[in-house]
C-alpha cells in the first residue's frame, strides 16, 4: 500500500511538474537578432526586460518570459540602443527574427539624416522626397538647427557651419574616405556641392573631435554614406523617377535611378538635372540666382566570393552659369569627376571581422568670370580658371576582441590646387593691358595618417577610445615672387596627434548619459597657407596665405543625455571647446592690395585663445498613432579671448517645431513646420559684421501616396512671405545689403518607383 501511495504521489508530482513546465514554456519565447545587411547573428547584445536581463547567445537568440505591457531595452557596442515594444514581443512567433543595422558611429554625439529609403523595400513614400532632387547636398544639412550654411550665391554653393566650425575645420567625406577640394578660392564649389544627393543613403553628422577614423575632424565630421551593396537570389530590376517645380525662382528639378541586381552583382545608374532663375524675396526685391546643374554616374557591386565584395563608383557633376551676387565673379563652368573603388573581406577569421581597402580620386575643373555681372561702366574683364585634385587611399580592419570591437587602419590623402586669374583692363590708364595673378601657386598638401578606435562595454557602461596621428606636408611648385618675399620658406611639415575618450552610462527606463573628451590638432588648409592676394574672406579684404601657420588646437568636451520611451525621445548635448593657436586673419596696413576696390590686405595668423560653447536639444513625441511632433533648438557662443570680442560667423539661437500627421493607412501625410531665429547681436566688429534681426517662418507640406509606387507632394515655403536673411549670408558685392532668402514659394513634386 505504501508503494502504491508512493507511486501515485510520484505520478501526481510529475504531472504537476509537467503542467507547470508546459505553462511556463507557453510564456517563454525566443527572438533572434540579426544584422540587416549580412544576416549574421548579433551576439553579445544586452537586454533589460522588467526584472529579466541577459545577453544574446552565439546564434543571436534571447529567451524571455512574456510580461504584460513591458518593453525590452537592448544595447550593443556596434548596433547602439533600441527598444522592442510590448506589442511586438507579445505577438512575436517563437522564434521571431528581428533585424538591426550596424552603426559604427552609434556611441558618438551624432545626428543622422536619412535621405533615402531603399526603393524596393519602402512601402510608404518619403514625405520630403524632393530632397532627393536637391542639386546641392549642403542644403540637406540645414534640417538640423546645429548646422547653418554660408550663402554667397542665390541657389548654389551652400557651405556648412557646425557649431561655428567651418571650411577645413570640418572633415567632409563620402563613405568615410573620399572628398573634393574647392577649386574656386571663394568656395563657390565647396565639397558638399559635389556630393550627389540621389546617390546618398544617409548623412552622419559626427559632432566634435571624437570620431577619428575618417580623418581629423577638428570641429566635426560630415560623412555622406551611399547605399550598401545588396544582392538577390534571382535577377531583379528596380528604379525610380522624380520631378518637381518651385514657383519662386522657376526651379525645375528631376532625378532618376535604374538598377539591376543578381546573385553576384548589383548595378545602379543615377542621373539628375536642375535649373533655376532669379527669385523674389519677401520684400519684393530680386536676388540673382540663376544656375544649371547636371549630375550622372553609376555604382557597380560585385560579390567576388561568399565573403568578398568589390564596389566601383564614378560620377560627374556639371554646373553652368551660377550667379554669386556676393562675389566679384560668377561660376561659369564647373566640371568634376569623382571615382572610388572599395574591396571588402568579411569575415577574414574568427577575430578579424572585416578588412576594407579603398582608393578614391576627385578632379575639379572650375572657371569663373565677371561676364554675367551687370557692370556699367565695365572697367575690366576678369576670369579665373582653377583646377584641384584630391586623391588617396584608405584601409581599415575591424577586430572582435571578446565583448569589444577594435578599429585600426591607415589613410593617405593628397590635394593640390592651381589657377591663374586674368585681368583685362578695358578703360582707364591701363586700358589694353592684361595682368595675370597666380592665385593658388600650384600648392599641395599631403596627409598620411594612422588611426585606431576601441569600443568596449563594462556592465552598463560603454567606452570608446580614439587615437590618430597625421603627418602633414605642404609645399609650393610655382611660387609667386612677391609671395616668397614675405616668407623665408614655403615648405612645411607638421605632426598632428589627436586623441579622444568617451563613455556612456545606461540607466533604467531608457536613460543614457555620456561624457566625451577630445584633443585635436589641424594644420592650415591650402587657402590659409598659400592663397595669394585674393578676397576670399567674409569682408572684401584680400587674403594672404601664411605657410608658417602653427597647427590650431581644439580641446573639447561634450556632455550628452538621452531618454527614450516607446512614445517619446529626448536628446540633450552641451559642449565647450577651448582653442589655442586659432587660425584667423589680421589686417596688414603695410601691404597693398592687387585690386583697387579692395580696402586692404589680411594675413592669416594664429590667435592665442578662442572659446566656443553651446547646447542642442531635440524632443520628439508621438501624440497619437497618427500624429507626432518634434521641437529642436541649438545655440552657440563664440568668443575671441585675445580681442575680447565675439568670433565671426556664429549662427544665432535657432528653434524648429514640427507637427506631422499620417492618415488613411499612411497615405496622406500633412506637416506644419515653424522656425524661429533670434537676433544675432554678438557680432565681430573686427570683420565688419552687423546685427542680424530675428525672424520666424511657417512652412506647410502635404504628401499623398496615390499607389504603392506613385506619390505626390505639395509644399508652401515661407507661407507668410517674410523678408529675412540668415546671419551667415554674405552681403551683395559692393553694398552692405545681405542676400535675402526667398519669399513665399509653392513646390510641386512627384515620385514613381518600380
Amino acid at each position: 500500500m505504501k508503494r502504491l501511495r508512493f507511486l501515485i504521489t510520484g505520478i501526481l508530482f510529475l504531472l504537476y511538474f509537467f503542467i507547470i513546465s508546459s505553462v511556463q514554456a507557453q510564456d517563454n519565447k525566443t527572438i533572434i537578432l540579426r544584422d540587416t545587411a549580412v544576416e549574421s547573428p548579433i551576439t553579445g547584445a544586452t537586454f533589460q526586460y522588467g526584472d529579466q536581463s541577459g545577453i544574446s547567445d552565439e546564434e543571436g537568440q534571447i529567451t524571455y518570459q512574456v510580461l504584460d505591457q513591458e518593453n525590452m531595452h537592448l544595447s550593443h557596442i556596434s548596433y547602439g540602443t533600441w527598444i522592442l515594444t510590448a506589442d511586438a514581443l507579445a505577438s512575436a512567433e517563437s522564434p521571431m527574427v528581428f533585424h538591426r543595422s550596424s552603426s559604427a558611429v552609434s556611441l558618438f554625439p551624432v545626428t543622422i539624416i536619412s535621405v533615402r529609403p531603399k526603393t524596393e523595400e519602402s512601402k510608404v513614400l518619403d514625405l520630403d522626397f524632393q530632397e532627393k532632387m536637391a542639386h546641392d547636398a549642403g542644403a540637406l544639412l540645414t534640417q538640423t538647427p546645429a548646422i547653418g550654411t554660408i550663402r554667397k550665391g542665390g541657389n548654389y554653393g551652400f557651405d556648412p557651419v557646425l557649431r561655428g566650425f567651418k571650411y577645413d575645420q570640418l572633415n567632409i567625406v563620402m563613405n568615410g574616405s573620399q572628398s573634393a577640394t574647392a577649386a574656386c578660392p571663394n568656395r563657390m564649389d565647396p565639397p558638399t556641392s559635389q556630393m550627389a544627393p540621389n546617390m546618398i543613403d544617409r548623412i552622419e553628422i559626427l559632432k566634435g573631435p571624437y570620431a577619428l577614423r575618417y580623418g581629423a575632424g577638428f570641429g566635426g565630421t560630415i560623412n555622406f554614406v551611399a547605399n550598401d551593396p545588396r544582392f538577390a537570389s534571382s535577377t531583379t530590376s528596380f528604379g525610380r523617377l522624380s520631378g518637381g517645380y518651385e514657383t519662386n525662382g522657376q526651379l525645375l528639378r528631376s532625378e532618376a535611378m535604374v538598377g539591376l541586381r543578381g546573385e553576384k552583382y548589383e548595378t545602379n545608374l543615377y542621373g539628375s538635372w536642375s535649373q533655376g532663375n532669379d527669385y523674389t524675396t519677401g520684400q519684393a526685391s530680386t536676388v540673382q540666382a540663376d544656375f544649371k546643374r547636371v549630375s550622372f554616374g553609376g555604382q557597380v557591386n560585385f560579390k567576388l566570393a561568399s565573403n568578398q565584395t568589390l564596389q566601383l563608383s564614378a560620377n560627374k557633376n556639371v554646373a553652368r552659369d551660377a550667379d554669386f551676387p556676393a562675389l566679384g565673379m560668377d561660376l561659369r563652368d564647373d566640371d568634376t569627376w569623382m571615382f572610388q573603388a572599395s574591396h571588402k573581406v568579411t569575415p577574414v577569421h574568427s577575430n578579424l571581422q572585416s578588412w576594407t581597402t579603398t582608393l578614391f580620386g576627385s578632379f575639379v575643373d572650375h572657371l569663373m568670370d565677371n561676364g554675367l555681372k551687370p557692370l556699367n561702366p565695365r572697367m575690366m574683364n576678369a576670369a579665373t580658371n582653377a583646377k584641384t585634385n584630391n586623391y588617396g587611399g584608405r584601409m581599415e580592419g575591424i577586430w572582435n576582441t571578446g565583448s569589444g570591437k577594435w578599429f585600426t587602419g591607415a589613410d593617405v590623402r593628397i590635394e593640390n590646387a592651381r589657377g591663374i586669374r586674368t585681368r583685362e583692363f578695358l578703360m582707364g590708364p591701363n586700358a589694353g593691358k592684361v595682368l595675370y595673378d597666380n592665385a593658388w601657386q600650384n600648392s599641395q598638401i599631403s596627409k598620411a595618417g594612422l588611426f585606431t578606435e576601441y569600443k568596449f562595454p563594462i556592465d552598463r557602461y560603454r567606452f570608446v577610445f580614439s587615437g590618430r596621428v597625421d603627418l602633414n606636408h605642404a609645399m609650393l611648385s610655382n611660387a609667386d615672387q612677391e609671395f616668397t618675399q614675405h616668407y623665408d620658406q614655403t615648405t612645411n611639415t607638421q605632426l598632428n596627434p589627436n586623441i579622444a575618450l568617451g563613455g556612456l552610462r545606461y540607466f533604467d527606463h531608457g536613460m543614457t548619459v555620456g561624457l566625451w573628451l577630445g584633443h585635436a590638432r589641424r594644420s592650415g588648409s591650402l587657402t590659409e597657407r598659400f592663397i595669394n592676394y585674393f578676397p576670399v574672406g567674409q569682408d572684401p579684404y584680400e587674403m594672404l596665405g601664411n605657410p608658417m601657420l602653427r597647427p590650431e588646437k581644439n580641446n573639447q568636451v561634450d556632455l550628452t543625455y538621452e531618454w527614450k520611451t516607446v512614445q517619446s525621445a529626448l536628446n540633450v548635448d552641451v559642449f565647450a571647446a577651448y582653442m589655442t593657436d586659432y587660425i584667423s586673419s589680421v589686417i596688414q596696413k603695410d601691404l597693398n592690395p592687387r585690386l583697387p576696390m579692395s580696402p586692404g590686405v589680411r594675413k592669416y595668423m594664429n590667435i592665442d585663445q578662442a572659446l566656443k560653447t553651446g547646447i542642442e536639444i531635440r524632443w520628439k513625441q508621438n501624440l497619437t498613432r497618427s500624429l507626432s511632433h518634434q521641437i529642436a533648438f541649438a545655440y552657440t557662443y563664440g568668443q575671441n579671448l585675445k580681442l575680447d570680442e565675439p568670433l565671426p560667423e556664429i549662427a544665432p539661437f535657432d528653434v524648429r517645431y514640427r507637427l506631422a500627421g499620417s492618415f488613411f493607412q499612411q497615405k496622406f501625410r500633412p506637416e506644419v513646420q515653424f522656425r524661429y531665429v533670434s537676433a544675432q547681436d554678438r557680432i565681430s566688429s573686427e570683420f565688419g559684421e552687423t546685427i542680424t534681426p530675428s525672424f520666424s517662418l511657417l512652412d506647410l507640406h502635404m504628401g499623398y501616396t496615390v499607389t504603392q509606387n506613385i506619390g505626390i507632394n505639395v509644399s508652401v515655403n515661407n507661407l507668410l512671405n517674410k523678408g529675412y536673411y540668415e546671419h551667415l549670408n554674405r552681403s551683395v558685392r559692393g553694398s552692405k545689403n545681405p542676400i535675402y532668402a526667398p519669399g513665399r514659394s509653392f513646390l510641386f513634386s512627384f515620385n514613381v518607383r518600380f
